[in-house]
């Protein structure tokens, strides 16, 4: 048997997560505080540019990046099959854009972490298996769960961004209804 590199933009981004995670290690985190944390400093820093999609990828801890890589390479695939790879693509890169906009903006600290990517792929896989015209019941309970859990937590000082979360499940939900009769299209 031979392995076959079955989804190519949810491993290719697992894997650069990860030799950013091996990086920032050896800097003591000065690389993931430079290149991959959005800061909250407006778009005259030109690094801003840069950050508003990299800290996607960038993560505060080994038990912080290996909590979502398991949930993304767990769903991930699935989807990227489903969808396409230039789509799946374009579903992270326009969420880390939001959510990268939103921490520069409207947010007194940084963020960094692939939390909205994974929140983006939980709620997009409820829409599956979507027929048109159709709301699938278990969008309906992820929703309700998702919201209920992020907006209890944002009661609670932490360092958690529930932003992110909701943004990344926004985004998800969204792209969920655009292509709900999309097949496979991009590779």
């Amino acid at each position: 048997m031979k392995i076959h590199y079955n989804s190519p933009v949810i491993l290719t981004f697992s894997l650069i997560a990860f030799a950013v995670m091996i990086i920032s290690s050896l800097t003591a985190g000065t690389s993931t505080t430079t290149l991959f944390t959005a800061w909250p400093s407006g778009l005259s820093n030109p690094l801003s540019y840069v950050r508003i999609f990299t800290h996607v990828l960038g993560h505060v801890s080994w038990e912080h990046l290996f909590g979502n890589l398991t949930l993304i390479l767990l769903i991930g695939p699935l989807l990227e099959e489903k969808y396409g790879s230039s789509t799946m693509l374009m579903m992270i890169v326009i969420t880390a854009l939001i959510t990268g906009i939103i921490a520069i903006f409207f947010t007194n600290t940084g963020l960094l972490g692939a939390s909205g990517i994974v929140f983006m792929l939980i709620l997009l896989s409820s829409f599956a298996n979507i027929k048109s015209g159709h709301i699938p019941l278990t969008f309906i309970i992820i929703v309700a769960l998702f919201l209920g859990k992020e907006f209890v937590a944002s009661l609670k000082p932490d360092a958690v961004s529930q932003f992110a979360h909701i943004m990344g499940g926004i985004c998800g939900s969204i792209f969920g209804f655009l292509h709900t009769d999309t097949q496979k299209k991009g590779v």
